[in-house]
C-alpha cells in the first residue's frame, strides 16, 4: 500500500510542478521528521528512533532513546528526546545532557546549538559549549528573551523561527561564540508552524494545513528575501528539509520523498 500512495505520489507531483522533481527517497517506515545539513540525512519515525542515511539504507542510530527532534549539522547531530534533554551523538553512541529542557533542536547554524524549550523559550548554545561537548556536565544554554515553537539556522545567513501565532521572524546574525543576535525582523506573508534554512541560506516554511513554501529572492545584499513561492504538493506535508539542492519532505502519510530543483 505504502509503494502504491509513493507511486500516485510522484505522478501527481509531476504533472502538477514543472520546478522539483519528486521521488520517494530510500525507505523509512512511519517517517516523522527529517533534517538534512552537511550532505548527512538523519530521521525520526513516529516511534521516535533516529536513523542516518547511509548510501541507500537508513541506519538506526540506538535503541535505547527515543526523540521528538533530531538535527544534523556544523555542530554535529542533535537530539531533543522524548524527556525533553538535550543529546548529543559522540563515539556510536547518544550522549544526554543536562542543563536546558528542549523539545526541538537545531544544529545547522555556524556551529552553535539552538533550540525551543518546553516552554517556548528560544535558547541557543554557544558554539564552544556544543562542540566541546564530550557526554559530561551541564550545558549552559542562552535564553534569546522570546518565544518560539521552532527555529532553523544557516551558517552563512543567519536564522528563522516561528513562534506560538505561527508568526514568522528572522535574524540575520546570531553570533556563534556568545549567541548574541542582531535583533529579529518579523516577516508577512504568511503563517507557519515550521520553517527551514539550509545551509546556503534557501529557506521553506510549513502551513499549518500542510502546504510547502519557498522564500524567494534571498541574496547576500537581501537575506530576508522578499516574499513566498508555493512549492506545489499533491498531500499533505508532515515536515521538510533541504541540503544541496535536495530537498526532503515527509508526507502526514509516512511517505518520504527526495526532490530535486
Amino acid at each position: 500500500m505504502k509503494a502504491v500512495a509513493a507511486f500516485l505520489l510522484v505522478l501527481c507531483y509531476l504533472a502538477a510542478s514543472h520546478a522539483w522533481s519528486c521521488n520517494e527517497a530510500p525507505r523509512l517506515y512511519n517517517a516523522a521528521q527529517v533534517d538534512a545539513g552537511l550532505g548527512k540525512v538523519i530521521a525520526r519515525d513516529t516511534s521516535g528512533y533516529a536513523y542516518l542515511l547511509i548510501g541507500t539504507s537508513w541506519y538506526r542510530l540506538t535503541t535505547s532513546v527515543r526523540f521528538k527532534h533530531v538535527s544534523v549539522g556544523p555542530a554535529g547531530i542533535w537530539g531533543a528526546d522524548t524527556s525533553n534533554r538535550a543529546q548529543k551523538f559522540i563515539a556510536g553512541q547518544f550522549r544526554q545532557s543536562s542543563g536546558a529542557s528542549v523539545q526541538q533542536v537545531d544544529a545547522g547554524g555556524a556551529g552553535q546549538v539552538v533550540g525551543v524549550g518546553t516552554s517556548y523559550h528560544a535558547y541557543c548554545l554557544r558554539n564552544t559549549y556544543a562542540l566541546a561537548f564530550a557526554g559530561s556536565g551541564s550545558l549552559s544554554w542562552s535564553y534569546l528573551g522570546r518565544t518560539m515553537r521552532y527555529y532553523s539556522c544557516s551558517p552563512l545567513k543567519g536564522c528563522w523561527g516561528v513562534d506560538t501565532s505561527y508568526r514568522v521572524y528572522y535574524t540575520q546574525t546570531i553570533v556563534p561564540s556568545s549567541c548574541g543576535t542582531s535583533g529579529w525582523y518579523q516577516i508577512s506573508g504568511l503563517s507557519l508552524k515550521v520553517i527551514e534554512v539550509g545551509t546556503d541560506g534557501t529557506v521553506f516554511g510549513l502551513t499549518t494545513s500542510g502546504k510547502v513554501y519557498q522564500r524567494a529572492g534571498i541574496t547576500s545584499s537581501n537575506p530576508r528575501g522578499t516574499s513566498w513561492s508555493l512549492v506545489s504538493m499533491c498531500m499533505s506535508v508532515r515536515h521538510m528539509s533541504y541540503d544541496l539542492r535536495n530537498l526532503w519532505v515527509v508526507t502526514t502519510s509516512g511517505l518520504l520523498m527526495k526532490c530535486t530543483h
